[in-house]
């Protein structure tokens, strides 16, 4: 009793039920992995939709095969998926230096492109130093990607690595950190030079309003062009805040500029200390990809130089943004290194990766989970014959690590064909002897399925079919069950346009037996899945995971039951524990019943859930262990596959 009663009256005590419900995990979360056109190089990003992968890597590339296989998973009723972005080899990341503020020649920062490729050379990084003061090496940092428009702030960050703020730890922590380039700090050196044209502290007060005030401006990009600038008017009323006084003069100097150079623009902001910074921001066409402009100030009288604290020796002259990539080395930007895609694909040992590294299909491990994968690049074509295999892929070796792979992750390998798959009797050799990675965590599809490109006119252009039937395998588990078989007329493939072969019902009979699912076209239902058996599932196997849906229901089972035991490890291993697996464990089988997902009209013909001193003996006792054993009527076909689980609960010495 935890409550000592000390006088008369009611006590109330809660008391533990051992009701610990298990519930089911979700079944049709995809993972790809391969080349994307842009992204975080091996590092698995999550999408709940078409427009995720847009923002994350790119969109549609004509080269990426895996863009392609996401837009074709959503489109069919895919809801999540999680891909990892397999550079080319031979890419190069995008990287600016920028110098030290306080001391010339030295190193300030070293900012680099997350992933290989040339879409980060538009990436442009500003510095300022409106920050709190106290910290001489404190800064702040906004990184902005030109092409998506997207933007990145980092405040008060610091060279000085003594403190929580210090920029490494800020800005490359993986999970609040920036998603598009990582830093090198030195700091022993000062903070970077602040980006702009940026003066001294302007005396708002010793304006006059009876005189004019005239600047030249002097812009590199894309020739040496002066412009002169009348800022103020002779008897014009002065705003009486920095703030005015810098939209009046980015105003007036754009009417100047953009008359001189069509698509020049500057922008004027004000310090938190009273100073006035001016920016270029041109256009990518002006700039031309490859340079940033500076801006220098000159005198024109009555100048206002003065007025405005940009005069020779109070000013400050850098680039209008540090610009990764394609930057040069002009004031305090140097040792600019382009970024560029690269023109060798992604090869076996690419996509396979390294379990050390988290690289390839290994930097999955970093995902809770997922039930399908696919490798589009496993069978990349080359671009000079579609018709054949791209050079530095050994699609068996991929296949294999990668069913290896889902096996222990308890997930479903979704195979392609290779382009050389284009017939029938191709297709007999390939399921018969060429594919050599075969299990029961393993499904594949013939033909290729052929789909416009809106990248090409919206041609017709040939698939693999994975994509595709990731997102029915999807869809039928939200609106059926894993239970029910992803195929059939109620399984139409979405934004197909055909088949690269059109089988006959014959054909079809001849490649069923083998475990090759095929894809028919038939009239008024369209293209569907006409088949739905594992890559162990050949007649000749006699295999009990046959079927897709009886093995994907086993792994929903076995993975939902891994998870929702976890907490009877080092309980006291005796009956107390045992009844409430058994009370547990019963539930959840029950309610899977309930949903249809089992054969049988009652409990007892569904399911088997047995844990007692039969399946837990004294022996198993002594070593630790306690014994589940959980049986079930899969649908098809009608008979009982049994699943041993062991769970580790409670050590004896």
């Amino acid at each position: 009793m935890a409550v000592r009663p000390t006088y008369p009256g009611v006590y109330i005590e809660e008391l533990p039920s051992g009701v610990r419900p298990i519930t089911a995990v979700a079944t049709s979360t995809a993972a790809f992995v391969g080349l994307t056109a842009r992204g975080l190089d091996n590092r698995a990003q999550q999408l709940l939709s078409w427009a995720d992968f847009e923002r994350n890597f790119g969109g549609l590339a004509y080269d990426s095969l895996v863009s392609y296989a996401v837009s074709h998973f959503f489109a069919n009723g895919g809801s999540q998926a999680w891909v990892v972005r397999v550079p080319k080899p031979d890419g190069v990341a995008a990287a600016i230096t920028a110098a030290d503020a306080v001391t010339a020649g030295n190193t300030s920062l070293v900012l680099t492109a997350l992933s290989r490729g040339a879409w980060a050379n538009d990436v442009l990084v500003d510095v300022d130093f409106d920050v709190p003061a106290g910290d001489a090496k404190a800064f702040n940092l906004t990184i902005t990607d030109v092409d998506t428009g997207g933007v990145e702030t980092f405040p008060n960050v610091t060279l000085d690595n003594t403190r929580s703020n210090f920029v490494e730890a800020v800005v490359n922590d993986e999970a609040t950190g920036s998603r598009m380039l990582s830093v090198v700090a030195t700091p022993a050196s000062g903070p970077p030079v602040e980006t702009g044209t940026v003066g001294g502290v302007v005396n708002l007060a010793s304006l006059a309003n009876d005189q004019s005030y005239k600047l030249r401006v002097t812009t590199d990009v894309p020739t040496s062009t002066n412009v002169d600038v009348t800022v103020i008017e002779a008897g014009e009323t002065l705003p009486s805040t920095l703030v005015g006084l810098c939209a009046l003069l980015e105003r007036r100097i754009n009417l100047a500029l953009g008359a001189a150079i069509p698509g020049a623009a500057v922008t004027c902001d004000a310090t938190a200390d009273g100073r006035i910074r001016l920016r270029a921001n041109y256009s990518p066409t002006l700039l031309n990809g490859a340079l940033d402009a500076t801006l220098t100030l000159a005198s024109v009288a009555p100048s206002a130089l003065s007025m405005l604290n940009l005069a020779a020796g109070q000013t400050t002259v850098n680039v209008a943004h540090y610009r990764l990539g394609k930057g040069r080395a002009v004031a305090a930007q140097s040792a600019a290194t382009a970024g560029a895609d690269g023109s060798t694909y992604p090869g076996t040992a690419d996509l396979i990766g390294d379990q050390l590294t988290f690289t390839g299909i290994y930097a999955l491990d970093r995902v809770d989970a997922f039930n399908l994968l696919s490798i589009p690049d496993a069978t990349r074509s080359d671009p000079a014959n579609p018709n054949a295999l791209n050079t530095g892929l050994s699609p068996n070796d991929i296949w294999s690590a990668g069913l290896d792979y889902c096996t222990s992750r308890r997930a479903m390998l979704l195979v392609d064909p290779p382009p050389t798959v284009s017939s029938l009797a191709r297709a007999v050799d390939w399921i018969s002897g060429g594919l050599t990675a075969k299990g029961p965590n393993a499904v594949a599809y013939f033909p290729r399925i052929r789909a416009s490109d809106p990248l090409d006119s919206f041609k017709p252009r040939l698939f693999a079919p994975a994509g595709v039937m990731g997102g029915v395998l999807a869809r039928t588990d939200s609106e059926r069950g894993v239970w029910k078989a992803p195929a059939g007329t109620a399984e139409p493939l979405r934004g197909i346009s055909g088949l690269e072969v059109k089988l006959t019902d014959d054909e079809n009979g001849v490649l069923n037996p083998l475990g090759l699912n095929c894809l028919r076209t038939f009239p008024i239902y369209g293209t569907v899945p006409w088949g739905s058996r594992t890559l162990d599932g050949a007649d000749a196997a006699a295999s009990q995971w046959k079927y897709i849906p009886v093995r994907r229901l086993a792994l929903m089972i076995e993975e939902s039951l891994f998870r929702g035991t976890q907490w009877a490890v080092f309980e006291p291993n005796d009956e107390p524990l045992w009844g409430q697996l058994r009370l547990n464990v019963t539930a959840f089988m029950q309610a899977l019943f309930r949903q249809g997902a089992f054969a049988g009209t009652t409990p007892t013909q569904a399911y088997l859930v047995k844990c007692d001193n039969t399946t837990t003996v004294q022996s198993d006792v002594d070593r630790g262990v306690v014994n589940i054993l959980v049986g079930f009527a899969p649908l098809k076909p009608a008979e009982f596959v049994f699943i041993q689980l062991q769970q580790l609960a409670g050590q004896t010495s």
